[in-house]
């Protein structure tokens, strides 16, 4: 984990950051095939299943959307899980995403999926544009909540912790941020010029250096706005080592300047399934996840003002 990505061959660079490359059991194809079969699966039965709201705009822009999903007893007093999905900025979307709202939702949580310009319509600095307006939206929407807690997969990881570095005046609102949940990101991407990946993003070196959130905190690090907004890094043990050494060199740094930070190798799975589990309330990441929203909510998740949730699926 200490080797510089820059001593790899232009093949062994992409593999590092081609993840089906590195499942285990089963292979490259079917292991993306299950993953998009899984979340078009948990999202259908979550839209069937659950209270929401869908397809609410939080910017003006046509994929500028989010759906949201209650707890049964909805309240504007809860605690909001929200979730950016991964596909390296190209592919994904919240309409295959929803894979933890069932059991987030059973245990008082409401869950908020977001949808952002993927490229090659949107720019990755756009779309750091869009996480940050939609973050702003759920504040402003739920202003009583007990705290918003963001999560990223992947290329979603990149997006939620570049929300350690938004102006939030420019938002109108501080977001009542309680924690990040930042699972098998990518954090400086600089590694990925050279690679296919970055095809669709046309990322110059400068657009890298810009959206690399391990480049601005070791440049000009971001001090704590909130003491109490734990910082969770969170690999897959079957993630490539890019991803590991990418995630600990993270990890390290928000350590250095901070945060409270920790950091979490959850076995047996890989970049896929470490998201595709969520769809299991026993999985290990949820316990990880309902333990930190409940540490952090400053009394028991029980609803104060009656949400009237307008549009129910």
């Amino acid at each position: 984990m200490d080797a510089s990505w820059r001593v790899l061959s232009a093949e062994e660079l992409e593999k590092q950051y081609s993840p089906s490359e590195w499942v285990v059991r089963r292979g490259a194809q079917e292991a993306l095939q299950t993953f998009l079969q899984m979340g078009s699966e948990a999202t259908s039965k979550a839209r069937a299943t659950r209270k929401s709201q869908l397809d609410v705009p939080y910017g003006d822009g046509e994929g500028e959307k989010v759906d949201i999903y209650f707890p049964d007893a909805a309240s504007e007093a809860l605690p909001f899980f929200v979730f950016f999905h991964g596909g390296y900025w190209q592919s994904g979307s919240k309409d295959q995403s929803a894979f933890m709202v069932n059991p987030l939702t059973a245990h008082g949580v409401a869950v908020v999926i977001v949808a952002y310009d993927i490229a090659p319509k949107g720019t990755i600095d756009k779309m750091v544009d869009q996480v940050a307006r939609s973050i702003a939206f759920v504040q402003k929407r739920f202003p009583e909540n007990k705290g918003i807690f963001l999560c990223g997969h992947s290329a979603g990881a990149q997006l939620a912790a570049m929300m350690l570095l938004v102006n939030w005046s420019t938002h109108g609102v501080t977001p009542n941020l309680k924690g990040f949940f930042l699972v098998s990101g990518i954090y400086d991407l600089e590694p990925l010029l050279s690679t296919s990946q970055n095809a669709p993003l046309h990322m110059t070196p400068e657009d890298a250096r810009r959206n690399s959130p391990q480049r601005h905190l070791e440049a000009a690090p971001v001090k704590p706005g909130n003491s109490a907004c734990p910082m969770l890094v969170i690999v897959g043990q079957h993630d490539s080592p890019e991803f590991h050494r990418q995630s600990w060199e993270f990890y390290e740094t928000l350590c250095q300047t901070g945060w409270e930070a920790s950091f979490e190798e959850l076995p047996s799975v890989d970049h896929f399934e470490i998201i595709w589990n969520l769809t299991r309330e026993e999985d290990r990441l949820n316990q990880i996840i309902l333990k930190t929203i409940f540490s952090r909510t400053a009394s028991p998740l029980l609803p104060r003002k009656p949400l009237e949730v307008k549009g129910q699926h």
